[in-house]
């Protein structure tokens, strides 16, 4: 094997002990996780706002997001449920490039993921103290799950790890809302089959230990478009794609059916300009059909400090190093809009 096996990764015992969360930091999440979990259910008809860089590359920069969202929660509290996107993972088409801060914790050094860990557990943990805002992060690697699971009030498992039978399965012993997107095909039955799978109780191995799962019935689907064989993208936010989504979900008889949409990716086709555009073109589609308002529970905005993208070799404060994002400028005016319109 050409496995080169550089030293053996922290126990879960080991991080949690070292980097343990306050009674006040618990009770915060406690709190916000029921708030969540009620618009999953929808018995909170408030509208569910994930907002955040495409990857957080840099701690400083996360926690001056954060603290401006406090700020700007308590303004549009009685209509938005803003939840940070704080996601440390990168998923990589080709395996190429920044694969984020677990595995590079300052991304112009060389990977060192055991550092990375305890680097988005620090991260993660200042962040809830300064925003009262627990986060969402990406699953993309199911075994990480409990080095976190404290922390994270929402989970999303990516285009690409949809129809992996690891993170559905481990999904399915989680007790928070896990968002199931569409594949980059934009096959919308693997992404309900997905969704189902969650939600159904399993035996399997998980981190040395046969495990058995209750079923996850907050799991759902994030629509985020297509791209066809030629790259060329294609969205599903439209109100003909998600009258046919709500049929689908329905046919299928799932618990809770909800929906995300998701802004960027390629229902922007990558022009993060758009996303405030989408949003609001999505809220005009709820006002003509109630079971649409009743399963689009919200929205993921790709958003940082300052707008657009840099090389990641950059060091622009507040600029994302992967995908570009909507400025703060833009989004808050977003947000501040889409209280006015509810």
């Amino acid at each position: 094997m050409s496995f080169n096996y550089i030293h053996e990764y922290p126990s879960v015992e080991e991080i949690l002990r070292d980097q343990p969360l306050s009674n006040n930091l618990k009770e915060i999440k406690k709190k916000r996780d029921e708030t969540i979990r009620n618009i999953f259910i929808g018995s909170d008809r408030r509208i569910l706002m994930l907002i955040g860089p495409c990857s957080a590359h840099h701690a400083e920069a996360v926690y001056e997001y954060v603290s401006r969202l406090f700020h700007l929660q308590e303004r549009v509290n009685e209509k938005i449920v803003i939840l940070p996107r704080i996601y440390t993972n990168k998923p990589r088409t080709t395996g190429k490039g920044y694969k984020g801060m677990l595995h590079q914790p300052d991304h112009r050094d060389k990977p060192d993921m055991t550092k990375g860990l305890k680097a988005i557990r620090e991260m993660h943990i200042k962040a809830m103290s300064l925003s009262h805002l627990p986060a969402a992060d990406e699953m993309l690697y199911p075994g990480n799950y409990p080095y976190l699971a404290d922390i994270l009030s929402y989970v999303a498992v990516g285009a690409r790890s949809v129809e992996n039978q690891a993170h559905r399965l481990t999904v399915s012993g989680l007790d928070v809302p896990v968002g199931m997107k569409n594949p980059t095909s934009g096959d919308l039955r693997v992404m309900i089959d997905s969704i189902y799978a969650a939600q159904q109780p399993h035996v399997f191995v998980y981190n040395g230990w046969e495990v058995e799962t209750g079923g996850n019935k907050l799991a759902h689907g994030v629509v985020r478009g297509s791209v066809d064989r030629y790259g060329n993208h294609f969205p599903n936010y439209h109100y003909e794609d998600l009258i046919i989504l709500t049929e689908m979900f329905l046919d299928r008889s799932l618990e809770n059916p909800s929906i995300i949409v998701d802004t960027n990716h390629s229902n922007s086709g990558k022009k993060y300009r758009e996303q405030p555009r989408i949003v609001m073109e999505v809220m005009r589609s709820l006002k003509y059909n109630d079971l649409l308002r009743k399963m689009v529970k919200g929205f993921m905005i790709e958003s940082f400090l300052l707008e657009g993208s840099q090389d990641p070799s950059g060091d622009e404060f507040g600029k994302s190093i992967t995908d570009p994002c909507l400025g703060w400028e833009d989004s808050e005016k977003l947000i501040l809009e889409l209280a006015d319109f509810l």
